[in-house]
């Protein structure tokens, strides 16, 4: 056989698969908002779950989804960026940076039913947050952290040594150099990985059953007392997430149009994921070229 047949083969393989993964989403992301979207409008975004009734809504839940993500990647985000500098810049090869790499190996592939047991027992119990937005929080830091920690050290270290020296044979020290050099030059890395990060987080489930709860409150957007259990911002209230919520709906089957709510949910599931990663990149270009000036 030809090197040159060899190499038609191969991108024909190539080629195949890719279209046929492309097909495989297609047809999936196809078939969810076919089966969903006809039941989707603003009573159904906006009203709360009906426990008994056919008729609910998925407001809370579309709500919690959103708040529970900008919580935890308030916390993953800062602590996850700060440790992947350290790893990446400041840490030689040595016992102590090696321990941490592999923590952070062993915490990656975990399962997300252990880190909501783990939740339970220290942030629910432990420390008395019990079923609640903040509970979830944690538990969802504590499940993305590693990764996002991987992901941020990948992305730094990909950065080309030369535009370190320029910058310190320019004078610049190290921090100034990380700062000004090296955080702008792998932001696009760093963007990729935050939004696989929140796309996980809007489509956890497991972890948040034994730490934000299966149930939410009547939320009151004119509530504006933080410590009121009616307040959306209240961090201390349960707060049961979309996915959790299509969970629950289709192991219960208590509600008479189950499957018109699990199947609504799903469609906007998965709009919401769509539209957050594609408002995620757009914001992250327009950033990406003011801190990069291309």
């Amino acid at each position: 056989m030809s090197d040159r047949l060899k190499d038609r083969l191969a991108t024909a393989a190539f080629w195949a698969a890719a279209v046929l993964v492309t097909v495989l989403l297609a047809w999936l992301l196809a078939w969810i908002l076919g089966r969903g979207l006809r039941y989707v409008d603003w009573s159904f975004l906006s009203f709360p779950p009906s426990n008994f009734e056919a008729g609910g809504g998925i407001g809370p839940q579309l709500f919690n989804s959103v708040w529970l993500l900008l919580i935890s990647m308030l916390i993953t985000v800062p602590v996850a960026l700060f440790s992947a500098v350290y790893l990446a810049e400041y840490s030689g090869p040595g016992f102590f940076s090696s321990a941490i790499r592999l923590s952070l190996e062993t915490l990656t592939s975990l399962p997300s039913i252990v880190i909501g047991l783990f939740g339970l027992l220290v942030f629910v119990n432990f420390a008395h947050l019990g079923y609640s937005v903040l509970a979830g929080a944690l538990a969802l830091t504590v499940l993305n952290l590693p990764a996002m920690v991987r992901i941020a050290e990948e992305a730094l270290r990909a950065v080309p040594s030369e535009l370190r020296e320029a910058s310190l044979a320019l004078g610049v020290d190290h921090w100034e150099t990380v700062r000004r050099v090296v955080l702008p030059a792998a932001f696009p890395s760093l963007l990729t990985g935050l939004i696989l990060i929140a796309g996980r987080v809007f489509g956890e489930a497991a972890a948040l059953l034994y730490t934000a709860g299966m149930s939410s409150p009547d939320i009151s957007f004119t509530e504006l007392d933080p410590t009121s259990p009616r307040s959306p911002w209240n961090l201390l209230r349960a707060g049961e997430t979309l996915a959790v919520h299509i969970w629950k709906v289709n192991s219960e089957g208590v509600v008479p149009d189950a499957r018109r709510v699990a199947d609504g949910s799903a469609a906007v599931l998965v709009l919401v994921v769509l539209l957050f990663n594609l408002g995620a990149r757009w914001a992250g270009r327009r950033m990406s070229r003011k801190m990069t000036g291309l």
